[in-house]
């Protein structure tokens, strides 16, 4: 008697096959609005007080637009042209770029230095870490006011015990020359943010593994060659934070000038900024102050790719 086996075919099971859109649970359509809720406060604030301003600057750049007056037509090319062959542009240009150069060095070097003396968790440590840090709980303009007090040669604190002390004979004057108003500015701009910066340097070096100091110990190394081999690259990321930060905020500087030298003595403390507040609000022509700024935004944006790429290969390397 033959037993007759079924066909394969016949016993195997179908095999599903999902359809080639798939329709999404409901649950993943609420928690796409909920993002969307979300974002929409910052996406609203971003448009209203980034975009939308700066669509309005990019207008005003193309037409003559006196403040009092308002859209007067095209103006193209001659907003641009009369910014750069003003008298005051490229004195301004390079006096921002020395200004930069020194704020930089000094108060990146300062704040590693004050980083590396508070690393460390001694006795003493979180109030010195609190002394450096509290200036930078003050606003610009206020501690700018204060030390235009501090700089007084009739009333300030700073003239009388030098002249006291026999150090010089007649009041002195530290906004009253080129150089000196440069200098007292640095030293405001350096006492005011050095703890900022110290701040962001120390998060990067406790995030240094303690074993790599212990293991170049052990094998002999110096103190300047872990700081070269070890602290330096291993902090390259929070020192180009605070390069990129630094930079920038230094080339819009505006606050310390403003109130310290508004400007002198001779226009030699002008900043490009303040040279958009004079086109703005001094001389009544928003349309090459627009322009000066269309100009400042495209180096800043510049300035910034150049520094990202520059990092990215240095980390590739």
């Amino acid at each position: 008697m033959q037993v007759k086996t079924p066909d394969r075919a016949a016993t195997e099971l179908p095999v599903r096959t999902d359809p080639p859109h798939r329709r999404r649970p409901k649950w993943w359509h609420s928690r796409s609005l909920q993002g969307l809720g979300y974002a929409a406060p910052t996406a609203v604030f971003v448009a209203v007080f980034f975009v939308l301003p700066l669509l309005l600057v990019g207008q005003m750049s193309l037409h003559d637009w006196p403040l009092l007056a308002g859209d007067q037509g095209g103006n193209t090319p001659e907003n641009y042209t009369d910014v750069t062959d003003g008298p005051l542009f490229w004195p301004a240009v390079r006096f921002t770029l020395l200004y930069t150069g020194i704020v930089t060095v000094v108060l990146l070097g300062l704040a590693l230095l004050l980083a590396l003396l508070v690393q460390e968790s001694r006795p003493g440590t979180g109030l010195f870490r609190t002394v450096y840090f509290l200036p930078g709980a003050l606003g610009l303009a206020s501690a700018s006011l204060l030390f235009w007090g501090m700089y007084s040669p009739t009333t300030g604190p700073l003239s009388r015990p030098l002249e006291t002390l026999g150090l010089v004979d007649d009041p002195v004057s530290f906004l009253g020359t080129p150089t000196s108003a440069l200098l007292s500015t640095v030293f405001l701009v350096v006492w005011k943010f050095a703890g900022f910066y110290m701040l962001i340097l120390l998060v990067g070096l406790q995030r240094i593994p303690h074993e790599l100091y212990e293991a170049a110990r052990m094998d002999g190394a110096s103190r300047g060659q872990i700081f070269r081999s070890i602290t330096l690259p291993l902090l390259r990321p929070s020192l180009a934070l605070s390069l990129l930060l630094c930079v920038t905020g230094s080339l819009l500087a505006f606050d310390q000038f403003f109130v310290l030298t508004k400007g002198g003595p001779d226009n030699s403390t002008v900043t490009v900024v303040q040279l958009i507040y004079r086109e703005a609000f001094q001389r009544l022509n928003l349309g090459t102050a627009a322009a000066l700024s269309i100009i400042v935004l495209a180096v800043l944006l510049l300035l910034n790719i150049l520094q990202f790429r520059g990092l990215r290969h240095a980390d590739e390397s």
